[in-house]
Parts: structure tokens; C-alpha cells; sequence
């Protein structure tokens, strides 16, 4: 005999309001809450990592869009990759070079500019910082098989799409 699933907190949630909303679909509610509360938990350990890394968001997003660029970019491309006015790139990158997580060198290809570069220091604190989301990700979805993983990616994307894609 099949062991009943356990129980979560949007369970009652839902049972709370049925007898409130009776047009409510306890599917729907249930999926969109436990999406909600999802990205809560996972908001939340962003955060407590960033604090374990001493990292202010703003320069975990730097340090993140730098490795994205193979860890070396011009601060006109950082600019543009946080959507930011250069000036503040400036600022952001003289903390992250005081605390040693970037370096500034003169370009090769024109002696005029610079490439920022992520500093062992950097990369090792931005990936700390990754893997510990990492590894809260992987721990969550792991309790899926990888069918079932392979599944919720498709069912969320078709969501994502109808969202991108309002009816006009």
C-alpha cells in the first residue's frame, strides 16, 4: 500500500481557503504558492550566503557578471551587462579592488582602456558564494529523479513562456 505524500505548509494554506474561495482550484493555488514559497527559501539563501561571503549584492552581481564574461571585461561591457551608467561601475569596482577581488590592467590591444579581472581571491569568493545556492538547488531537486527534474523544467518553461507572452 502507497504511503500518503507527506504534507507541506501550503497543504493547509489550500484547505484554508477553499471553504473562503469554493471557485478556488487547489491545483493551481497549490502550485503557485509552493512557487512563491519556493522562491522565498531560495532568496533567503542567496542572502545568507552573500552574508557568509561578506559580499554586498551589488558586488556579487559584478563578481558574477565578470565570470560570465571567462572572468576578464572592459567596464563599458560590466556596464552594460549590469545595465548601469559607467560611473557606477567605477565606484563598484574600487571596492572590489581595495578588498583584492579585482584588478585593473592596462588593455593590451589599446593602452587607453582597461580589463578588469576577477583575482583568485575574487573567483574563489564568487564561486563559494554560487555554491552554496548551488548546492541548496541540487539538494532540493534532488529529490527528484532525473525524469521527473527533466519534466518540471519543460512544465515551468511552458509557464514562463504564457508569462513572457501576455495575450494582447
Amino acid at each position: 500500500m502507497d504511503e500518503p505524500e507527506p504534507r507541506d505548509w501550503t497543504d493547509e494554506h489550500v484547505e484554508r481557503w477553499l471553504p473562503v474561495l469554493p471557485g478556488l482550484d487547489p491545483d493551481v493555488e497549490g502550485a503557485v504558492t509552493r512557487m512563491m514559497k519556493l522562491s522565498v527559501h531560495l532568496r533567503r539563501v542567496r542572502e545568507q550566503s552573500l552574508v557568509d561571503f561578506e559580499l554586498e549584492r551589488h558586488e556579487f552581481d559584478t563578481l558574477h557578471k565578470l565570470a560570465g564574461r571567462g572572468g576578464a571585461a572592459t567596464p563599458s561591457e560590466l556596464a552594460a551587462d549590469l545595465d548601469l551608467a559607467p560611473a557606477s561601475v567605477t565606484g563598484r569596482l574600487d571596492t572590489l579592488e581595495r578588498r583584492g577581488l579585482v584588478r585593473r590592467t592596462p588593455s593590451q590591444a589599446d593602452r587607453r582602456r582597461v580589463v578588469v579581472e576577477l583575482t583568485p581571491d575574487g573567483r574563489a569568493t564568487w564561486l563559494g558564494a554560487m555554491d552554496v545556492l548551488g548546492n541548496e538547488e541540487g539538494r532540493l531537486l534532488g529529490v527528484l529523479g532525473k525524469d521527473e527534474r527533466v519534466l518540471l523544467n519543460s512544465l515551468l518553461r511552458r509557464i514562463m513562456v504564457a508569462a513572457e507572452h501576455p495575450r494582447d
